[in-house]
Formats: structure tokens, C-alpha cells, sequence
């Protein structure tokens, strides 16, 4: 009597497993179906060459972007200084001594920030976009689809808390029907933007009277910590750091070297 009540017991939990386990895939069934998210984003990374080709170059363009920002807005610099085991780019330079150079407090190394920093961008994202679009070409000719694909330029643009990356390139697919795409646009955001704007007045100051105070720019970006950081030969490695993100930006500068007791014009003007 037992043996059987055992056998009784042990039947009713293999049917409650099963009872359970088809509650669950009937569920993953349901919301795969009805909640659009899931099933869009699937369909997207698979089916849309637009989403493909901003899933192909985000990578990246992030990883480019966090090398330029810590190394003074160029991916390889000429003129720099170790800095943390990073080059840092000097954005005003001026090897004279003070006796020298005593109007001239430091020369611009670029014209052009945020042109500059476009520039190096693009020259660094070249083989990937001609990679993505090859690889595109090549995944969608392997699903059936007939692909006619037009190389175009493509440009790196920095704009107000995120960075566009626009191809010309245009593509058409056709299988049963046909779809045609006259551009492509990948979106990263950040505010490099931002913090290289903050870096040119900075520049602009330190040109003008040889120094600049980051608690004088702090107190007109208060969502920024900014530190002036000396190093032996008197060059400054300036650092914009967003507090919010942790986006930062890192250049250097060397001006003139002030003699002990002469104030910079920076501290006679204010």
C-alpha cells in the first residue's frame, strides 16, 4: 500500500514539471509575440542594413573617441608629452624662455579644434565603414538577397552631446520586392563637443596671458571638475572631466616659464 502511494506521489510531481514547463514556453511564446521590443530588435539587427551598419562601426568609433580625448584631440600626436602612460597633444607651445619671449606667451598648435578632432576621426574610421559595408554586402548576398551597393564619402560630425557619423554610401536589396537606401548614419553619444569647447578658451587664455585658472571655469561649468596639472618642465596637462559621465578630455600646453615674483597677466588682470 506504500509502493503504490509512493508511485501515486512520484506520477503527480513528473505532471506538475511538465505543467510548469509548458507554462513557461507558452509564456516566452506570448511575450516574444506581443511585446514589440523583443521581437523588433531581433528582426532589426538581422534584417535592417541600417541598424547593421550602426551596430558595425559603433565599437569603434567609441574606442577612437576615448583615444582622441585622451590624447589632445589627435589619434597619433606630433608634439606631446607623456602623460599617465597617455600622449598628450600640446594645444599651445612655447619653448622660449620668459626673457625671450616675454609678449608671446604660446603659439596654437591647432587652428580648429573640433574641425581637428572631425579630421582625425574619419581618417581613423576609414577601413571600418569600406569593412562594414563589405561585410554588409556579403551577409545580405548570403541570405538570398540580390545587392547593389555604391560606396559614397563619409563625414564625422561632433555635435551638441553626441557625434554623427554620415555615409553617402547607397544600397539597394532586392528579393521578391525592393528596398533602396540613399544614406546611412551611425549616433554615438557624447559630449566631446562640449568638453573641446571648453578646451579652446581655455587655449585662447593661456595664448593671451600665459596661464588660466580652473576655478575661474568651474564656475561657469559647474557639471565639470578641471585640474591644471604641472609636470617638471613646466608644461600644463589640463584635464575637463564631465562629473555626471566621467567623459573627460586631455591636452597640454607650455607656455612662458614665469620668473619667481613677475604676477602672469592673468593674475594682473583680475
Amino acid at each position: 500500500m506504500k509502493e503504490v502511494s509512493y508511485n501515486i506521489s512520484k506520477k503527480g510531481q513528473v505532471t506538475m514539471f511538465v505543467i510548469i514547463a509548458l507554462v513557461i514556453v507558452v509564456a516566452g511564446i506570448l511575450i516574444y509575440f506581443f511585446v514589440p521590443g523583443i521581437k523588433t530588435t531581433s528582426i532589426q539587427s538581422q534584417e535592417d542594413p541600417v541598424a547593421y551598419f550602426q551596430n558595425c562601426v559603433q565599437g569603434n568609433l567609441s574606442s577612437n573617441v576615448q583615444t582622441v580625448s585622451m590624447q589632445g584631440g589627435s589619434m597619433n600626436p606630433s608634439s606631446s608629452i607623456m602623460y599617465l602612460g597617455n600622449r598628450v597633444a600640446y594645444l599651445c607651445y612655447n619653448s622660449q624662455p620668459y626673457a625671450a619671449s616675454a609678449t608671446q606667451m604660446c603659439m596654437p598648435q591647432v587652428a580648429f579644434l573640433t574641425s581637428h578632432i572631425e579630421q582625425e576621426l574619419k581618417k581613423s574610421m576609414t577601413s571600418t565603414v569600406e569593412n562594414c559595408f563589405s561585410e554588409m554586402q556579403q551577409d545580405y548576398t548570403s541570405k538570398g538577397y540580390n545587392v547593389n551597393l555604391q560606396l559614397g564619402n563619409f563625414s564625422v560630425s561632433l555635435l551638441p552631446n553626441r557625434m554623427l557619423l554620415h555615409s553617402n554610401t547607397q544600397l539597394t536589396l532586392t528579393k521578391g520586392s525592393q528596398k533602396y537606401y540613399n544614406s546611412f548614419d551611425a549616433v554615438l553619444n557624447n559630449n566631446l563637443y562640449e568638453l573641446a569647447g571648453v578646451a579652446s578658451t581655455i587655449v585662447g587664455w593661456e595664448q593671451a596671458y600665459g596661464d588660466a585658472d580652473p576655478a575661474y571655469f568651474m564656475t561657469y561649468y559647474p557639471d565639470l571638475v578641471i585640474t591644471k596639472n604641472i609636470q617638471s618642465d613646466w608644461t600644463k596637462v589640463w584635464v575637463i572631466k564631465e562629473a555626471n559621465t566621467g567623459n573627460e578630455f586631455e591636452f597640454a600646453v607650455r607656455s612662458i616659464n614665469w620668473p619667481l615674483g613677475i604676477p602672469t597677466p592673468s593674475n594682473q588682470s583680475s
